[in-house]
Parts: structure tokens; C-alpha cells; sequence
């Protein structure tokens, strides 16, 4: 593994791509990815999730009677979900980029299944281990899209993000959408990025995140607007090697980014990891050297 900046920290030894954080109700940090090395590119069914006090210390969520990790399984839970399809001539239903939110005194999940779509899932007992539960599932996925993502305004509405940028707003119980989605676009591109959008606020401005590839290399873009629908400024990368990232506060109110690595040129590939990000003197976000 190449050397990683000192503030750069993996978190465990296990392959995970797309990594999630959230601090939750119980103040502590929860953690969720794709997972399924190495059939992630193939056919794959579970939500694994850990949880750490600090993190530093990361343990499954469930350790009870038996350590384990997952809490949703498309097989023994899932409806829609379960479809298995051929991509060149091999089975094809992974589950890609689950992320963790804490919303409205409770948990949710959202994933996506290439070709199927993406979907949403809500912890019925307000607890990260669940049991959770599709409150949607004879209606099928929220979109056609992959990399589902959601973000809660100040005024406490709640939006669905997925694909390149797309956004939209979800109803009160987080079971439709309300609205059409709309691509959120910065002004020197088609797209903040390819996939893997995220969407925060800070101090009244709004930041949009996305994955991209330059040269090879899987990058975190990032792309800001004082207006939710709009327009964005032009994007910038803000964490190298950084593609399919999110951000989050510590109890601390420090910002972080999560990481994974895609490639070999990346300070290391295919485990969750995290470093500390700050706002420049330009008002972009970078790693804190």
C-alpha cells in the first residue's frame, strides 16, 4: 500500500468501495458500503454495517447472538430487488452504494442495483441494526437510476439525489418522489459528475459532489451554489483518488470526506478510509495537509 497523508486514516481491513458515514442518534458513527469482494461485479445481496464511538474502533452492528454485519438482504428480504439479469453472457444483480442517513429520529438506506434501479429502506424500531423495512416494495425502485443519496435542508424537506446530479424532492413519508428530477449542473461541465452524487450544506451554501474519471485516475469533483436547484459554480476536484465520496461533521463539528480508492495510483485501493477537509481561502474544499 502506498504511503497516505497524515491525515488520511483507514478504517478496516476489509474491501468496501463507495464508503457511507453518518453520525447517528446515539452518537455513534455508522459505516456502510458495497461490499461482496470480489463478486461486487457480479451478483451480490447484502447492506453490511459497522458502527465506532470514535472512529478509530469499528465492530459490526449486530454482535448478538452471533457477530455479523448485515442487516438487509435482497434474497431474504427483498422483493423487486431479487431480479437476476446477463451482462455478457453472466449472472448480473450486484448491490452498489448503500449509504447510512440519519433522518426524522430514525435510519435509512439507500442503494441502487444496476439496471433495476434504486431503493430506500427505513429502520422501523429507530435503531441502525433495524429490522428495516421497504415501505415501497410493491411499487418497485424510486428511480431507474444507480447511487441513490439523500439530503435533508434546513427547513427539514428532504430530497433525493442519484445518477450524475439528479435531484428531486420526496414526499413526507420518503416513499415518492414529489417532483420530477432535475440534473444539477455546474457551469464549466455537463455534470459535478458521472456518478455517486452527494449533496451537503454549509453555512447557508450548498455543496454537490460527484465521481469522475481524469486520466485514469476516480476523483471527487465538487461543485457549490447558493441556491439549491441552482446554478452551480464550475467543479473542481477536491479529493484526488477521492471518487464516489461523501462528507459528514464529527461530534467535534470537523469535516470529513470518505475514500475508498479505485485504482493502484490511489494512496491505497478498495478499504474505507477517511481524511479531514477543510473550505480554502477560495471557499473550495480540500484535504487539510
Amino acid at each position: 500500500m502506498k504511503t497516505c497523508p497524515s491525515n488520511f486514516i483507514q478504517l478496516i481491513n476489509c474491501p468496501v468501495r463507495d464508503t457511507s458515514i453518518c453520525l447517528g442518534g446515539d452518537g455513534y458513527y455508522y459505516m456502510t458500503g458495497t461490499t461482496g469482494c470480489p463478486d461486487w461485479w457480479a451478483v451480490t445481496g447484502d447492506i453490511q454495517l459497522w458502527k465506532s464511538p470514535d472512529l478509530k474502533q469499528w465492530s459490526p452492528v449486530i454482535t448478538e447472538p452471533r457477530r455479523r454485519s448485515v442487516v438487509w438482504n435482497i434474497d431474504r428480504d427483498g422483493t423487486w430487488q431479487k431480479e437476476i439479469g446477463l451482462r455478457d453472457a453472466a449472472p448480473f444483480r450486484p448491490l452498489w452504494a448503500p449509504e447510512i442517513h440519519y433522518l426524522k429520529d430514525t435510519y435509512w438506506l439507500t442503494y441502487c442495483i444496476p439496471r433495476l434501479g434504486s431503493g430506500i429502506l427505513r429502520s422501523i424500531s429507530g435503531q441502525a441494526e433495524g429490522p428495516y423495512v421497504d415501505d415501497r416494495s410493491e411499487q418497485g425502485p424510486l428511480s431507474p437510476y444507480i447511487d441513490a443519496s439523500l439530503f435533508q435542508d434546513d427547513d427539514g424537506l428532504v430530497y433525493y439525489l442519484c445518477d450524475n446530479g439528479k435531484l428531486a424532492r420526496m414526499n413526507e413519508s420518503m416513499t415518492a418522489l414529489e417532483e420530477e428530477l432535475v440534473l444539477l449542473k455546474p457551469s464549466n461541465a455537463a455534470h459535478v459528475g458521472f456518478e455517486g452524487t452527494y449533496l451537503f450544506k454549509r453555512q447557508g451554501r450548498y455543496y454537490l459532489s460527484g465521481a469522475d474519471f481524469v486520466d485514469g485516475d476516480y476523483h471527487g469533483f465538487m461543485a457549490s451554489s447558493d441556491h439549491l436547484y441552482g446554478p452551480y459554480e464550475d467543479r473542481y476536484i477536491a479529493v484526488r483518488h477521492g471518487g464516489h465520496n461523501m462528507y459528514f461533521q464529527d461530534q467535534q463539528q470537523q469535516w470529513w470526506s470518505t475514500f475508498f480508492g479505485n485504482n493502484d495510483s490511489a494512496p491505497l485501493r478498495e478499504r474505507p478510509a477517511i481524511l479531514r477537509v477543510e473550505l480554502d481561502s477560495q471557499g473550495r474544499w480540500g484535504p487539510i495537509i
